[in-house]
């Protein structure tokens, strides 16, 4: 194909990711209804009903307006040679590929959070504020941002930089190497998580002796799970909404249990949520879910290493030759269907794997007790009870919650 083929090609993905986008987030939107499931009366009165769905169109015409906007520039750039324009204008200054690339992903990426920045402080500081959830000050909103463009500029640019010194030492096969290389960084970060990310941004701190961690140890005793790594994240800082995450393999796995969580359910609910997760490392999901991100990260790279040897994707965005950013933007817009596949098949896993482990929370610990820590956080965070069939094949990990209290009941 030539160049400009590719370029319609691509401009052509753009608006057509926009316009799915768009069509699912509507349709997703209209499928609210007016009645509240009597499984949930006990729990969500009318004014808080009306409230989560003002809350949800809100958040949605939020979202309509940021995307538009970035789809439209993206659109601009494609279609006036912007990233051209860009590539040319860097390369008047820079003639070593790292600082090339580098500069040119720094400016995409600072014009990028511009534009976002006004939308995130209005999420955060207007709509989140209305509806009782933000918790964040400017200052942390701040510091927040500090932290993520210094963990943006160094990991991206050791990532880039292992990615251009592959490209242009190995003439053929470089995405095998770059699998391995990004595989050994998933499993590291994997591992190390919560002691490496998690406290660039928030405090950990162990959980204290006592009935709580009690319970925990009993339950995890009695299943053969071994457990010491367990945390209380001060998740408060920021938003009301409660959360736990597992992380790690082996000896390091951990948990941590977010404070607004152990704050607003009772001890016996929060170690249901636990045997929760437990079942995700006893049904092998953990490394299921790891295997696949490594094969689909495989996937990626064996693509992509196609993708940068067509001089033409490169022309296309205005380069006059193969240029490894320009064809990474281009891989990027490329990819996105058989993206959006892979990611249906993950989340049809993901669902599968969230029923199994509720059963197993429920065999071994109390299924009531995981139902009501579900119905509560459900409620707390103003979720949508009857989203769309089709968004949610789309889009979700875990299956609405209608249909795993019905599971959790039979």
């Amino acid at each position: 194909m030539t160049s400009e083929t590719w370029l319609y090609l691509i401009i052509g993905l753009v608006v057509f990711n926009y316009l799915f986008s768009t069509v699912l987030d509507f349709i997703n939107a209209k499928n609210w209804r007016t009645e509240i499931p009597p499984i949930m009366k006990d729990y969500y009165n009318k004014e808080n009903y009306v409230k989560a769905k003002n809350y949800s169109k809100e958040k949605g015409r939020v979202s309509l307006i940021s995307s538009t906007i970035s789809s439209s520039i993206t659109i601009l750039f494609l279609a006036s040679g912007g990233y051209g324009w860009l590539n040319n204008t860097i390369s008047n200054y820079y003639e070593i590929p790292f600082l090339k690339s580098g500069f040119f992903f720094l400016t995409l990426f600072i014009l990028s959070d511009v534009i976002s920045i006004p939308f995130s402080c209005f999420n955060t500081f207007v709509i989140e504020e209305k509806y009782g959830f933000n918790k964040m000050t400017v200052k942390t909103f701040v510091m927040d941002k500090i932290k993520g463009y210094f963990l943006t500029i160094i990991v991206g640019g050791l990532l880039l930089f292992g990615a251009i010194y592959l490209v242009s030492t190995v003439e053929k096969g470089f995405w095998l190497w770059l699998w391995i290389s990004l595989s050994v960084l998933m499993l590291f970060v994997n591992m190390f998580y919560a002691d490496l990310i998690v406290p660039i941004f928030n405090k950990l701190t162990p959980l204290e002796t006592g009935s709580l961690r009690d319970k925990i140890e009993s339950y995890t005793k009695k299943i053969g799970y071994s457990l010491k790594n367990i945390y209380i994240i001060d998740g408060s800082k920021r938003s009301s909404k409660a959360n736990a995450f597992f992380s790690g393999l082996g000896p390091r796995k951990t948990i941590a249990l977010y404070d607004t969580l152990v704050n607003n359910h009772t001890e016996e609910e929060l170690v249901a949520v636990l045997a929760h997760e437990v079942g995700h490392y006893k049904k092998k999901h953990v490394l299921t879910s790891l295997f696949l991100s490594i094969f689909q990260l495989g996937l990626m790279c064996f693509l992509l290493e196609i993708c940068l040897k067509v001089g033409e994707i490169s022309q296309a965005l205005g380069g006059e030759d193969i240029e490894f950013h320009l064809g990474l933007i281009a891989f990027g817009i490329l990819y996105s269907p058989l993206g959006t596949m892979l990611g249906i098949v993950m989340n049809l896993n993901s669902r599968k794997n969230e029923f199994e482990a509720d059963a197993y929370a429920k065999e071994t610990y109390d299924g009531v007790a995981l139902a009501t820590a579900l119905k509560k956080l459900s409620v707390d965070s103003l979720s949508n009870l009857y989203p769309h069939p089709f968004y949610t094949f789309i889009h979700y990990s875990h299956p609405p919650l209608l249909k795993r209290l019905k599971a959790l009941n039979e």
